[in-house]
Parts: C-alpha cells; sequence; structure tokens
C-alpha cells in the first residue's frame, strides 16, 4: 500500500504526464497548421506516448491500493516561432519531466518504498532515451538553418517514427 506523501506524489506525477501529452498534441497541431506533417506525426507519437506513461502510473496507483486523483490539465502553449523553438521547447520540457522523475526516485527512497522505487526506475531509463531523442533532431535543425529542402527532408524523415504497441502501457 502507497503512504500519502508518496501517492500525492505519483498522483502528480501522472497529471504532469497528462500535460505533456498535451502539450505533444498541441506542438503537433501548430505543425499541421505549417504543413509539416511528418513534425506532426512524431509529435502525435509523443503525445500517445506521454499518454501511455500517465497510464502506467494510473495502473501502479490502483496496483499498489492507492486512490488516483486527477486534476484539470493547463492549456498548453500553441504558437512558436519556427520548428527549431518548438523542439527546444519539447528539449526543455524532457530536462524538466527528468528532473521530476528524479525527484520521485529520491522520495521513493527516502520512504524506503522499494516497489516504487524499482517501478520508478522504467522512467528513469526512458528519460535518458526522451532527451537523447528531441536532442538530436535540435541539432538537426540547426544544421539545416531555413533551408527549405532540408526541412522537407527532415520532415520526411521524422514522419516515419510509429506509435508504440498498446503493451507500453501496462505497468
Amino acid at each position: 500500500m502507497l503512504n500519502a506523501k508518496i501517492q500525492d506524489a505519483l498522483n502528480k506525477q501522472l497529471n504532469a504526464e497528462l500535460f505533456s501529452s498535451y502539450l505533444y498534441l498541441s506542438m503537433a497541431a501548430y505543425f499541421e497548421s505549417k504543413t509539416l506533417p511528418g513534425m506532426a506525426g512524431w509529435m502525435r507519437v509523443q503525445a500517445q506516448e506521454e499518454l501511455m506513461h500517465a497510464l502506467k502510473f494510473y495502473g501502479f496507483i490502483n496496483q499498489r491500493n492507492g486512490r488516483v486523483a486527477l486534476t484539470s490539465v493547463d492549456a498548453p502553449q500553441t504558437e512558436w516561432a519556427n520548428p527549431l523553438a518548438v523542439f527546444e521547447q519539447s528539449q526543455q520540457h524532457e530536462k524538466k519531466v527528468t528532473g521530476l522523475i528524479n525527484s520521485l526516485v529520491e522520495l521513493a527512497a527516502a520512504e524506503k518504498d522499494h516497489a516504487t522505487e524499482a517501478f520508478l526506475q522504467w522512467f528513469v531509463n526512458e528519460q535518458v532515451e526522451e532527451e537523447a531523442s528531441v536532442l538530436t533532431i535540435v541539432d538537426r535543425l540547426k544544421m539545416v538553418g531555413d533551408s527549405p529542402v532540408a526541412y522537407f527532408m527532415l520532415d520526411s524523415v521524422l514522419g516515419q517514427r510509429t506509435a508504440p504497441g498498446p503493451s507500453a502501457a501496462a505497468t
């Protein structure tokens, strides 16, 4: 059973993951409006991943006989200066999420909640991947500058990303 401090922290993270999904969906909508369907698709997949992360927290809280508490989700930003600005914000957001996950791991360790600490290790590893993925895109966008041909090519590459299977949401 979860203690109240851990339950509260896990619920906050669940809601942060829901916001992440909402943010990435807003970024997808921005790219759609700019006729960059590959980048939009990449962000839609990212939004789905974040929703699956939220569902992992949801499942874990319930599995540990806790109580899920959903809160309102703030409206995300909807406009950016250019694709680089979108991916730079994504990079900053992933760094923030990494910090949140690290704080949860520290709390679980302090509370001697080994089950929660073990559960969170998946997210620690996932955040390494998330940050690296976005950094690669930021670096590529910086390399291409304002080249329409390069944008077209990068958009095509990013559009090849596919959504993870439904088993990824299981805890």
